[in-house]
């Protein structure tokens, strides 16, 4: 492996040439958001892959069961499944507008409201849902039918005139987009904005391209650098330090080029979590994750006892890759974290900003956190902070219990089971980098999808 000094200088020479829209994490191409086979293949689902689907999404859609456009009552998959064929669409371009539009796909616990409202037909930007004269369109299975059937409209009336089509340069949001095909007609006329559209490229592609589990390292055989998989693009850590304060780099994967491009580049991870960064008006930001902190003032700084010496400067085209998180003041409680333990009976927390998350076991304290210490406190100490939710294992891991053979790969607070010991190879996961926990420390993560090396690519 080339020496980590090597690596950061390559990468930061390759990003210096770089255009400025990398730094926003906005790499999708807007002219092509999908294929036009990616909207009009209406046999790339089965209604049993459609079941299937909804069940690992784990949201109330696996169970749901509505009348669908034609009076008849339908399971979720069957109304999806017959809209899709009814107008030669796909599947999948449901699905995604189903989660898109309403969350309904992934939410266990949806209004009615969202049911009624699935795509978001016939209801406009300035439109109320509430209006009796949209009533004809409420319903999930209306919702979905007419969702379909204006993509094949779209289609069939694309040269009348004052709907977007393929070979043609619009003004959305203030920019000039050439439209390259007419699924990304369609996607523009269905929502004429660009933000909705890339939330839409997004869920596609953290579906249906890709391979890989959030919180996946990966680095391509024979080149330097080191990727992080998250929501479908490819992030670079620019520096060693970077990628080792997030995650272990010895679960790093190698794979091809190849491979790698599947992604869209993401937002380069140049500095290590828990930076003090400095910008060019001398505001001071604590760096958590993807979150800048501000400090409100020179004097918390100097009260949390920070040197000056320790800032780094951040240059402002690099700001808006990041979201700003409330301000750091004298009654923030361990901005950076701390894990605090009890000293009555043994309990530790994890506690950031003020409030409190159970560490539920020794594995999660080992793996999570192997390089904090513990501070011992007082049972009223720990009272004065807000409870939180548990502390989960953390991305990227390969986990087991001792009594029960499943290896799962942890991702976005979930576990997933890698479906045989052929897919973990051809993955390119290694033995020796599972741990091997207690349930316990599985229990409070939810059960995602199975990774199988062939499913995934056969999608």
């Amino acid at each position: 492996m080339i020496k980590a000094k090597k690596i950061v200088i390559l990468l930061l020479i390759f990003y210096l040439f770089l255009p400025q829209k990398i730094w926003a994490g906005i790499d999708f191409d807007k002219g092509k958001i999908i294929e036009d086979n990616d909207l009009f293949d209406c046999e790339d689902m089965s209604l049993v892959d459609i079941q299937k689907f909804l069940q690992k999404r784990n949201g109330t859609l696996q169970s749901y069961q509505a009348m669908d456009v034609n009076g008849q009552k339908k399971s979720a998959a069957e109304i999806i499944f017959d809209s899709a064929n009814r107008h030669g669409i796909n599947p999948k371009f449901l699905l995604v507008m189903l989660q898109k539009e309403q969350s309904l796909v992934e939410d266990d616990s949806p209004s009615q409201k969202q049911y009624d409202w699935a795509t978001g037909y016939g209801v406009c930007d300035n439109c109320d849902p509430d209006d009796i004269k949209l009533s004809e369109y409420k319903g999930f299975g209306i919702q979905v039918d007419n969702a379909a059937a204006l993509q094949k409209w779209y289609l069939e009336n694309r040269n009348n005139g004052w709907l977007k089509f393929s070979g043609q340069t619009y003004v959305i949001d203030e920019q000039n987009i050439f439209i390259k095909n007419q699924a990304t007609a369609n996607l523009y006329n269905y929502t004429p904005h660009i933000a909705g559209n890339l939330n839409f490229w997004k869920i596609w592609n953290r579906w249906f391209n890709q391979k890989y589990p959030d919180g996946t390292l990966l680095q391509v055989k024979g080149q330097p650098g080191v990727w992080l998989i998250k929501d479908g693009f490819r992030r670079p850590f620019l520096t060693k330090s970077a990628l080792v304060s997030r995650y272990n780099a010895k679960n790093i994967i190698f794979i091809n080029q190849t491979e790698l491009e599947n992604y869209a580049l993401g937002n380069p991870i140049k500095y290590a979590n828990y930076s003090l960064l400095i910008d060019s008006k001398n505001n001071v930001y604590l760096l958590v994750d993807d979150i800048l902190k501000p400090f409100e003032s020179k004097e918390v700084l100097r009260i949390f006892g920070y040197n000056p010496e320790e800032f780094e400067p951040i240059i402002d085209a690099e700001l808006s890759a990041f979201d700003i998180g409330e301000k750091i003041g004298l009654s923030s409680a361990y901005p950076a974290g701390a894990l605090l333990q009890n000293k009555n009976n043994g309990g530790v927390y994890y506690v950031e900003d003020g409030v409190k998350h159970p560490v539920l076991s020794k594995d999660i304290l080992q793996i999570n956190f192997p390089k904090y210490k513990l501070t011992t406190v007082s049972t009223d100490e720990l009272d004065k902070f807000i409870a939180g939710e548990s502390v989960k294992l953390r991305d990227g891991e390969l986990i087991k219990t001792a009594d029960n053979p499943i290896v799962y790969a942890i991702a976005n607070g979930e576990k997933h089971p890698i479906a045989n010991a052929d897919s973990f190879l051809r993955f390119g996961y290694k033995w020796q980098n599972i741990k091997i926990v207690k349930s316990e420390s599985l229990a409070n993560l939810a059960l995602g999808d199975v990774l199988d090396y062939y499913e995934k690519n056969n999608n």
